[in-house]
């Protein structure tokens, strides 16, 4: 019987259908589920010939543009990459770790960053040298960015750092290949209704004397990927490692969370898609009763809503992508629509909450429903299902923004301002 194939690709340029294929030749050579499982058993730090792999194809950083080391691609390009990096990978580690941390971040570190930064850490982690990620979590909370607690104080040419971040993706694989996170500390008093002023963002690189790493947690799932914390104890950053405006910290941050979450979305699209063709070869072979799986309503009625929100959810992230290219592309956007951009950032952040609320948990509970339809089978760690359930579940409990945070985000959007819970 012939795999289950639930792709279609008739709406992808023939750009995007190369990317699409490259990625796919790849994993078939390098990364195929049998190794997934296996990178995921072993732990972290994440292997370098995958990195070297995802640097020689050109998909970490697709939209950086090309004259500082990226591909200059737009975001529908990269939604594909993305895509396609969930459906090799459904553990999720790859693209938490080179799709949402490294592009979505990498994109927004490079705009705001100076020469310096970008020709020692941003042009090096494009080519699969250095980590370049996002250091924002700290104890006392993760999602509420404008309640974090680290400081900065000016001491002449520099800035003074101290606090604590943590749950940090890929801390070992910075520590091992060189490279650094972007930072949010407060440089000014809190603002008593406004604690998101005050707040800037810095490089901080992670071997800056100070900078100390704390040992990697016993994550659920994407084994494969580090994560763990660090500590800033007076490190001393040059004014030069600022990104962006002082006290525009908070906004700065706010649009590498939305780039995070379109990965995060795309990906997770493709977790699914993995997941039901995976889970359909299984309920079409396998019979009970004298008759296969696929046959009884109980496992085919399930299967099909799953698949219908898979597509429904995948139209969504072409939205999004669209939405977001009139934001750092206007100009080549409406060449190649023939319409003018008429799109607030308030209101595409609603549609990237939407994205990053609905897709995950889609992805997460299609591995709950196969691992039931293959009953025993599914609860194997030799089949792709539970380390995927454990992986995509980073991404419903809180990384990248928690299921709860999308849902303020849209109701102020929808409702108005006046029904946020935090006013």
């Amino acid at each position: 019987m012939a795999r289950t194939d639930l792709s279609d690709d008739r709406e992808l340029t023939e750009e995007q259908k190369l990317f699409k294929e490259s990625i796919s030749d790849w994993a078939e050579r390098n990364l195929p589920l049998e190794r997934v499982i296996e990178i995921n058993r072993e732990g972290h730090p994440f292997p370098e010939d995958i990195i070297e792999g995802l640097a020689e194809l050109g998909v970490i950083m697709g939209p950086v543009p090309e004259e500082h080391g990226g591909m200059g691609l737009n975001w529908k390009d990269q939604i594909v990459i993305a895509d396609q990096i969930g459906y090799i990978d459904p553990s999720i580690a790859t693209a938490a770790g080179f799709m949402a941390v490294e592009t979505g971040w990498g994109f927004t570190l490079n705009r705001y960053c100076n020469e310096e930064i970008r020709e020692k850490y941003v042009k090096p982690a494009i080519r699969g040298e250095k980590f370049v990620g996002i250091a924002t979590t700290e104890p006392k909370g993760g999602s509420d960015v404008a309640g974090f607690e680290s400081t900065g104080e000016k001491d002449g040419d520099e800035w003074v750092l101290n606090g604590e971040k943590t749950f940090i993706s890929g801390v070992e694989e910075c520590r091992k290949m060189g490279g650094g996170f972007w930072v949010n500390v407060r440089t000014g008093p809190q603002v008593e209704g406004a604690p998101h002023k005050n707040m800037t963002a810095f490089f901080v690189p992670i071997d800056a004397d100070g900078v100390e790493p704390q040992e990697p947690y016993d994550d659920a799932g994407r084994g494969s990927l580090s994560t763990s914390g660090f500590i800033m104890e007076d490190v001393r950053i040059p004014e030069e490692y600022m990104l962006g405006e002082r006290g525009k910290g908070f906004y700065h941050t706010m649009e590498g969370f939305d780039l995070a979450r379109i990965m995060i979305g795309a990906s997770a699209v493709g977790v699914t898609r993995r997941l039901l063709e995976e889970a359909a070869d299984y309920i079409k072979e396998r019979e009970t009763f004298g008759k296969p799986l696929a046959k009884y309503e109980g496992i085919q009625f399930p299967f099909v809503e799953r698949y219908t929100e898979m597509e429904a959810s995948k139209l969504m992230v072409e939205k999004v992508a669209d939405m977001t290219d009139t934001r750092y592309d206007e100009e080549g956007w409406v060449e190649r629509t023939g319409k003018a951009q008429t799109y607030k950032p308030t209101e595409i952040a609603k549609w990237i909450s939407m994205i990053k609320y609905k897709i995950p948990h889609l992805a997460k509970d299609t591995a709950d429903d196969a691992m039931h339809w293959l009953g025993a089978a599914g609860y194997s760690s030799e089949y792709i299902f539970e380390t995927a359930w454990r992986g995509v579940m980073s991404y419903c409990v809180g990384a990248e923004g928690g299921a709860n945070i999308q849902k303020i985000v849209i109701g102020r959007e929808t409702l108005g301002k006046d029904y946020v819970p935090y006013k």
